[in-house]
């Protein structure tokens, strides 16, 4: 079984592999099937690992918003031929930085 620190290290290589793909811009991610399939994979892996967190460590570190994370991956992996690919771009740019941010001050 991953340990918390563990799957907070598996969130930070997610975001580092979404990173890679999402600097080819909104235009790329919406038109190719490959990197929109890549990231929604990442976001799913970084989901499952917050989902994972013990009860402690989530109560202890509520900066992060690990239920809204875990909820965004279960509709990615439950309603995957509705996926809003505009609100999969938003989280990309919008939170992820943010997240990492936070995941890192935890880790330090």
């Amino acid at each position: 079984m991953r340990n918390d620190r563990e799957r907070l290290l598996d969130i930070l290589e997610s975001i580092e592999r979404i990173e890679k793909y999402a600097a080819r811009g909104q235009e790329a991610f919406t038109t190719d099937e490959l990197i929109q399939t890549w990231i929604v994979h990442h976001i799913q892996i970084i989901g499952e690992a917050a989902r994972g967190l013990s009860d402690e460590f989530v109560a202890k570190h509520p900066e992060a918003p690990w239920a809204k994370i875990v909820g965004m991956r279960n509709i990615l992996v439950h309603q995957y031929f509705g996926i809003d690919k505009e609100l999969v771009w938003k989280v990309v740019t919008g939170e992820l930085a943010e997240l990492k941010k936070q995941v890192c001050r935890i880790l330090a």
